[in-house]
């Protein structure tokens, strides 16, 4: 008979918040607004509690558990995962985050040409006794923001970047993924798109140029919107410029709770 290592007593008497796996690479289903459905592959770190008396987890059942999973990822799936993570492992806490790039179809302007766009998202899930798992959804959203203050002293146009607007929110019920990619490139100089033609960036340089947006602008309409929706109950958002006429980043946060 083999001898279980993991389950040889630990006297050092120091129990581990979180012990497990990271970085595993896998498969998922996300729900699609558009099309229902849509297959991604997700980075999943899994952890739980390990008791003092412990000498070690069963890594092999995080990797079991994920792959009995052939369910869209969802508020209702994440919670089970959790549940089940505890129960095999013997863990009164629990926790999973799934990364992955999500795709939407976006047309260009003017032309009308189609390509896809992707969206870093993570899901954020943990359950520690409470009745209700605690689940955080997380997107990264590409865009374009012009300066106002370049705009008003410049002479010839304005200095223009690239940004990432990066929204964390807990909610009532489900929300889309579309939807929170929505608010953000509305809150933008303007949003990006993976196909231009010379007519769509005539139209997007444009657009940008006569709507500027400092960080400091962005971050508070987003979070104007979200403060006004009653299906979410604390958000975070910043706003990260990768400036075109400096060596570091233009930088904004706000984080909002209904509690």
């Amino acid at each position: 008979m083999m001898i279980d290592i993991q389950n040889q007593p630990d006297f050092r008497n120091i129990p581990i918040d979180k012990v497990g796996i990271k970085g595993l690479k896998h498969p998922v289903i996300v729900r699609d607004k558009a099309n229902g459905s849509q297959s991604t592959v997700a980075e999943v770190n899994m952890y739980v509690d390990l008791p003092h008396q412990c000498k070690g987890t069963h890594m092999s059942r995080f990797v079991e558990l994920l792959h009995t999973v052939n369910t869209p990822v969802s508020l209702d799936s994440l919670t089970s995962i959790l549940e089940d993570m505890k129960a095999s492992l013997g863990a009164k806490s629990a926790h999973i985050d799934i990364s992955f790039p999500y795709f939407i179809e976006k047309t260009s302007p003017c032309t009308q040409s189609k390509g896809l766009m992707d969206y870093n998202c993570t899901i954020i899930g943990s359950s520690n006794g409470r009745k209700k798992a605690d689940i955080v959804l997380k997107v990264a959203v590409p865009v374009t923001s012009v300066c106002p203050c370049s705009k008003e002293i410049s002479d010839y146009g304005a200095h223009n970047q690239r940004g990432e607007v990066l929204v964390a929110a807990r909610f009532h019920k489900f929300i889309w993924i579309e939807e929170i990619v929505n608010l953000v490139e509305q809150a933008a100089s303007c949003d990006i798109y993976s196909v231009l033609k010379r007519a769509d960036e005539k139209y997007v340089t444009e657009k940008a140029y006569n709507n500027p947006k400092f960080v400091e602008d962005i971050v508070r309409d987003v979070a104007k919107v979200l403060i006004e929706d009653s299906n979410i109950t604390w958000f975070s958002v910043s706003a990260e410029n990768f400036e075109s006429i400096h060596n570091h980043s233009a930088y904004a946060y706000i984080e909002h709770s209904r509690d």
